[in-house]
């Protein structure tokens, strides 16, 4: 027994969290550029009263690690040939749209970055991996929003459309699956980095630009996304029959389970899957804006109204495919506050969950959550679904004989990648498996080296200090077992 045929092995990564190079080869600040870990509600940008707007100003007591990454703007090469020696027969990486249009706004694109990507999408051809190409993954250029105000600016629909026009017709033939905005549900959560949405007129405290972000912009950005995803989905198929274009959410909300059988935990629970994915990957997947957002509306006291135009191009415009993260499950109490992370949600623990990631983050471990995810997703959208994230990150250093024993990390893995099966046996036309981050990256939420997800080691640590070496993981074997066996070898004991 086995996974499916031509079933997607692979990793995936984000440009602003490996490649570095922030300023290089034209290219200028994203909106991670400024941030140290994206749930950070202290932006490196500065009100000036004088101008009215703010202005980058960064903090000189920070180590922006993102700036340089762990260079794979320069190391894409090997790192490649990294992930080949895994068996890897698809890949998942964003193109940083700061690197294509600088500020954004601009009416010709960046010839350099457009060559970058050419060449990265040719050494993944050549090496018989597929491309998984994220068009924004928390990579807004920071003109657009301190300039225009980000996605709460109908402006940016155009600005979006000149991008993805350009990288779409120069990687035709190149690239075949294309997502569109990155975990973009998350959009309440961090306005900021997963709308790219700032309040700049008149916002209420100018030394808190996120706390000052607007209910009404919020929305007025969700509204534009919805439009512009249409509009891309539409453009990819007229520009290529061969394009498959999906949405991607964070999904481990969708493992909500009420703590007890107290009906008002089952209907809180529903409403927390509502409004932390639902409200987004419905238009997304079934063409429709859900009527329980007019509730949401009043009671946010926000205007949002589309025109009969624009639900008719949603409507027609659905994505061919629904991609997504799931890191752990969490549970729904109405009288514990619901918190939220880079992981999911988080509420009581789960007392049936036995196993824990190690510390200093010990996030739950429920493998069985993904199995429930991709039932769940596969039943109220019936479109292939492919998981571009799902991983652990670690605290690791190399042992005195130079190795990475990351048992743990196998461990988490195996047990996912059961799960995942037992869904495919369930009916759910599961695609793929792209485990974050096949390399170490920066992490996403805190912005440390420390918080360690790869297969293979890089020798950078929170200060900023390290030779960037390469160094391969226990789990970099492993995983090659299970890619070259299709999955049987962990198949053949169950």
């Amino acid at each position: 027994m086995s996974f499916p045929k031509g079933f997607l092995w692979g990793g995936a990564i984000a440009a602003n969290q490996y490649e570095g190079a922030w300023l290089e080869d034209g290219k200028q600040p994203n909106v991670t550029d400024v941030l140290v870990g994206i749930m950070s509600k202290d932006p490196g940008i500065k009100w000036d009263e004088t101008k009215k707007k703010y202005k980058m100003e960064l903090n000189p007591d920070k180590v922006y690690l993102s700036h340089k990454a762990v260079d794979g703007y320069h190391r894409y090469r090997e790192d490649l040939k990294l992930m080949k020696g895994m068996g890897f027969n698809s890949f998942r990486t964003s193109i940083a749209w700061g690197r294509i249009f600088p500020n954004g706004d601009e009416l010709e694109p960046n010839e350099a970055g457009l060559a970058y990507y050419d060449d990265m999408f040719a050494r993944m051809n050549e090496l018989g991996m597929e491309p998984v190409i994220t068009l924004s993954h928390y990579e807004t250029p920071l003109h657009l929003i301190t300039e225009y105000g980000g996605w709460s600016n109908p402006k940016m629909i155009d600005f979006w459309l000149r991008y993805v026009k350009t990288v779409f017709t120069r990687y035709k033939g190149k690239v075949k699956f294309w997502l569109t905005f990155n975990e973009v549900n998350a959009l309440f959560r961090m306005p900021l980095v997963a709308g790219g949405v700032l309040t700049i007129k008149d916002p209420k405290d100018p030394s808190d630009p996120i706390g000052s972000t607007t209910k009404q912009d919020q929305w007025d950005a969700y509204h534009n996304i919805l439009v512009a995803n249409a509009k891309t989905v539409q453009l990819g198929h007229e520009i290529s029959e061969d394009y498959q274009i999906g949405c991607m959410m964070t999904a481990s909300s969708v493992a909500t389970y009420p703590y007890n059988c107290d009906p008002l935990n089952v209907v809180g629970t529903l409403d927390a899957q509502r409004m932390n994915i639902f409200f987004m990957a419905d238009p997304f997947c079934l063409g429709i804006v859900p009527t329980y957002l007019k509730k949401v509306w009043k009671e946010d006291q926000v205007n949002v109204e589309f025109s009969d135009e624009e639900l008719k191009l949603i409507k027609e415009n659905t994505v061919d495919f629904l991609s997504f993260s799931y890191y752990r499950s969490t549970t729904f109490d109405r009288d514990v506050n619901l918190k939220v992370d880079t992981g999911g949600l988080t509420c009581r623990d789960n007392p049936y969950l036995k196993d824990k990631a190690p510390q200093p983050w010990g996030w739950a471990v429920d493998p069985v959550g993904l199995r429930y995810t991709l039932n769940v997703l596969y039943d109220r959208y019936h479109l292939p679904l492919l998981i571009v994230e799902n991983g652990v990150g670690l605290d690791e250093n190399i042992d005195e004989k130079g190795e990475i024993h990351d048992d743990f990390r196998v461990h988490y893995i195996e047990e996912h990648l059961k799960n995942v099966n037992d869904a495919i046996e369930d009916g759910v036309d599961c695609r793929g498996y792209l485990y974050w981050g096949p390399i170490d990256v920066v992490s996403a939420g805190t912005g440390e080296m420390k918080k360690r997800y790869g297969f293979v080691y890089v020798d950078r640590f929170n200060d900023g200090h390290g030779t960037l070496e390469r160094k391969l993981k226990d789990s970099y074997y492993r995983y090659k077992e299970i890619i070259e066996s299709n999955g049987e070898v962990l198949l053949e004991d169950e």
